[in-house]
C-alpha cells in the first residue's frame, strides 16, 4: 500500500469513528455536538492515528483496535488544536481551511468542545471495546494522560506561551518542541506498540523513531511557517516571526533547519533496522514529514 492510499484509508476510517461517536445527542448538547464534530471530521493529516496503526501492524495487531487507540490519540490532538486556536492562545481565525472552533460556534463552546474530546479519548481507551485486556487499556490511558500533561503536551504549550516573553537558546526550544509536539506523536507509535506486547528493544527502538520523527515534523513546520501558502496549508502563517518567537529556523537559518530535518529522518529509518517490509510504512511517514506542503 501507498502511503497516499494509506493517509486515505485512515481518514476515512477516523472520519467514520468520529461520526459514530460524535452523534448528535437530539437534545440541548447538540451545538456542542456540532462542535466537536467541526473540529474532528474533515481535514488534517490524520498522522497520529496512521502513525499508531502502521506500529501495531509491525506486531500483528488487528486494525480495529488499532483504530479504536489512533481514534483516542486523534481526539486528543483535535482537543489541543480548538483550544490552541483560541484568543487567549494564539488566537486564529482558520484552521483546516475552515473557521476555527470559536469563530464558528463561540468562545465558550469551542472551551468546553475541547474539554469533551480530552475527556472522551480517555473513555473511550477504558472501554473494553477498546481492547479486552484491562491492563493494556490502563497502559493505554497512563501513557495518552502523560503526553497530553504538564510533562507532554500542556507543558510545551505553556512554555510557548512563555516564548513570547523569553529568549530562548537552542535547547529549550528543542525541549519545548518535544513536548509541544513531539510527546503526542510518541504517544501515536507508543500506542502501536503497546497493542502489540512489544518488548524492550522494539519500544527502545521505536521511541527513537518517534523522538526524531517528532522532531523533525516541527522543524518542516517551522520552515512551512516561515515558506508555505497559506491557502494549502489551511491556516495562518508566519505568526511565530512576527510575535519574535524563537524556532529552529530563527535559531539555525533556512539551510541549517533543512540539513537537520532531513538527518533526523534518516535517523529515524535507522532506529527500523531491525525490521523489514512491514516497517516500510514507517519509513514512508518519516520521509513524508519533510516532503509535505501543509
Amino acid at each position: 500500500m501507498t502511503l497516499r492510499q494509506a493517509l486515505s484509508d485512515v481518514a476515512a476510517d477516523i472520519d467514520a469513528r468520529f461520526d459514530t461517536l460524535l452523534a448528535l445527542p437530539g437534545d440541548p448538547r447538540d451545538h456542542l455536538y456540532r462542535a466537536m464534530r467541526h473540529a474532528a471530521i474533515g481535514g488534517g493529516k490524520r498522522l497520529r492515528p496512521l502513525l499508531t496503526l502502521a506500529t501495531a501492524q509491525l506486531f500483528g495487531v488487528d486494525r480495529a483496535a488499532a483504530l479504536a487507540a489512533g481514534c483516542a490519540v486523534e481526539a486528543i490532538h483535535v482537543y489541543s488544536l480548538i483550544h490552541d486556536d483560541l484568543p487567549a492562545m494564539d488566537d486564529d481565525d482558520l484552521r483546516r481551511g475552515k473557521p476555527t472552533v470559536h469563530k464558528a460556534f463561540g468562545e465558550a463552546t469551542a472551551i468546553l468542545a475541547g474539554d469533551c474530546l480530552h475527556a472522551l479519548a480517555f473513555e473511550w481507551l477504558a472501554d473494553p471495546v477498546a481492547h479486552p485486556d484491562p491492563f493494556v487499556r490502563a497502559e493505554l490511558v497512563a501513557d495518552l494522560a502523560r503526553a497530553a500533561g504538564p510533562t507532554g503536551m500542556a507543558g510545551g504549550q505553556m512554555m510557548d506561551l512563555e516564548a513570547e516573553k523569553a529568549t530562548f537558546d537552542l535547547a529549550t526550544v528543542t525541549r519545548l518542541q518535544q513536548m509541544k509536539t513531539g510527546a503526542l506523536i510518541s504517544a501515536a507509535v507508543e500506542a502501536g506498540a503497546i497493542l502489540g506486547h512489544a518488548g524492550p528493544e522494539a519500544r527502545t527502538s521505536l521511541r527513537g523513531y518517534a523522538h526524531d520523527i517528532g522532531l523533525a515534523f516541527q522543524i518542516a513546520d517551522d520552515l512551512l511557517d516561515a515558506e508555505g501558502d497559506e491557502a494549502t496549508v489551511g491556516k495562518a502563517l508566519r505568526k511565530d516571526g512576527a510575535a519574535g518567537k524563537a524556532t529552529f529556523l530563527s535559531l539555525l537559518g533556512a539551510e541549517r533547519a533543512r540539513t537537520q530535518c532531513a538527518m533526523l529522518v534518516e535517523q529515524a529509518v535507522q532506529h527500523l533496522h531491525a525490521y523489514g517490509s512491514e516497517a516500510d510504512l514507517l519509513r514512508a511517514i518519516a520521509r513524508y514529514i519533510v516532503e509535505r506542503d501543509r
